[in-house]
C-alpha cells in the first residue's frame, strides 16, 4: 500500500510516500480500505515532535479517514465488511490502508461523500462537543465564532444555526467571510479591518455575545473577553493565532463569565458513549439539509506537504483532505 512516512521529526516537506505492507487488524480492532483522510493542524504538530503523543518512528500522519471496511479484528462485533464508514485514529491515516479501534468507526450516511466524511469527525465532533456539552447554547442565544471559515468554525457556525442561535462569524477578508455566509452566518466581521469588540457590541444592542467559539486565541481572544455578555460562555478551542492567552481573572469574576477548554479527543477514552449519541445526532442533522461540509482542497497522497502547508498558510477553507483514489 502507499502510504506517507515520517522517519524523523521535521516539516511536511520532510515526508516520503512509500510503499508499505499492509496492516492486519488485532483484537477490537477493523482494518479500512482508505479512500480520503482528513488534514488537520495537529498533524503537522505530530510530524514536528511538538504534539501531546510522540509516535515511535516510522510513522504515517492521519487522525481521521472515510472509507470501506476491509476486515475485523477478533472481537469485532455490529460492523462488517464493505461497510462505508468514517474511523477516528491515533496516527496512519495518510495512507491507502488504516487500523481504528472498533469503538472509533461510524457508519456514514449514503449521501456523504468520501472527501466530506474524512474532514467530519474532529471538526463537527468537536464543535458539537463545545457547544452542546460545554456551552448548552440555546436557541435564541448569541454565537460569536472566530475563524469562522475554517474547519472547526464553519463547523461551528452551522451547529450554531441547527441549534438556533444567532450566528456572528469572524474571518480574515471577504471571501472568508463569504463561505461563513454561505453556511449560516447571520452577521459578519472581517477581523482584518474591523473591531471585533465595536462591532459585537453594536450588533446585540451592548450586550455582547452568550457564547464565544474560539480556535484562534492570541488577540482575538482578548477582544472576546470584552465582548462578552454577562454570564456569557467562553469555549477555548485552540491557539492558530500562536499566542497562548493569559486570562484575567477579575474579568471572568465581575462578568461571571465561564471560560472552558475544550480537547474533544479525550472524550474517546474519558466517554466514548457520548461520541456514538454525538454522531447520531450529526448524521440526522446532515441528512436533514442543516450540515454541509465544505471541502476547499483534494489532495492525492503523494502531495500531503502541499495540502498541509494550506493549513499552515491559511489557504484554505473548511477542510483539506487527501485521497487515495479508492472507492
Amino acid at each position: 500500500m502507499r502510504a506517507v512516512v515520517c522517519r524523523d521529526w521535521g516539516g511536511p516537506e520532510d515526508l516520503k510516500l512509500e510503499d508499505l505492507p499492509s496492516p492486519l487488524p488485532g483484537d477490537g480492532e477493523v482494518l479500512l480500505d482508505v479512500a480520503a483522510a482528513g488534514v488537520n493542524f495537529a498533524d503537522t504538530l505530530m510530524i514536528a515532535g511538538k504534539y501531546q503523543e510522540r509516535p515511535a518512528f516510522p510513522f504515517s500522519p492521519g487522525l481521521e479517514v472515510a472509507g470501506r471496511i476491509k476486515a475485523l479484528g477478533p472481537g469485532v462485533t455490529g460492523l462488517s465488511p464493505g461497510q462505508r464508514v468514517l474511523a477516528l485514529t491515533d496516527r496512519g491515516g495518510y495512507a491507502e490502508a488504516a487500523l481504528a479501534r472498533a469503538g472509533d468507526v461510524f457508519p456514514i450516511p449514503d449521501g456523504l461523500g468520501w472527501a466530506e466524511a474524512a474532514g467530519f469527525p474532529i471538526t463537527y465532533g468537536t464543535a458539537h462537543g463545545a457547544l452542546r456539552w460545554h456551552a448548552r447554547l440555546q436557541a435564541g442565544e448569541t454565537l460569536l465564532v472566530h475563524g469562522a471559515a475554517g474547519g472547526v468554525g464553519l463547523a461551528a457556525v452551522e451547529i450554531g444555526k441547527a441549534i438556533g442561535a444567532r450566528v456572528i462569524a469572524t474571518a480574515g477578508g471577504p471571501d472568508k467571510l463569504a463561505v461563513a455566509k454561505a453556511h449560516g452566518a447571520d452577521d459578519l466581521i472581517d477581523y482584518r479591518s474591523e473591531d471585533i469588540r465595536e462591532r459585537v457590541k453594536a450588533l446585540t444592542d451592548g450586550q455582547g455575545a452568550d457564547v464565544v467559539f474560539d480556535p484562534v486565541g492570541g488577540d482575538v481572544f482578548d477582544a472576546s473577553l470584552r465582548c462578552i455578555a454577562w454570564s456569557g460562555r467562553l469555549l477555548i478551542i485552540g491557539f492558530a493565532a500562536g499566542r497562548v492567552p493569559q486570562i484575567p481573572a477579575n474579568i471572568l469574576l465581575v462578568k461571571n463569565i465561564a471560560a472552558m477548554g475544550i480537547y474533544w479527543g479525550s472524550y474517546r477514552q474519558k466517554a466514548p458513549a457520548l461520541l456514538a449519541e454525538e454522531f447520531r445526532e450529526l448524521f440526522a442533522w446532515f441528512e436533514e439539509g442543516r450540515l454541509k461540509p465544505h471541502v476547499s482542497h483534494k489532495h492525492d497522497l503523494a502531495e500531503a506537504a502541499e495540502a498541509m502547508a494550506l493549513l499552515l498558510n491559511r489557504r484554505s477553507t473548511g477542510k483539506v483532505v487527501l485521497t487515495t483514489g479508492a472507492a
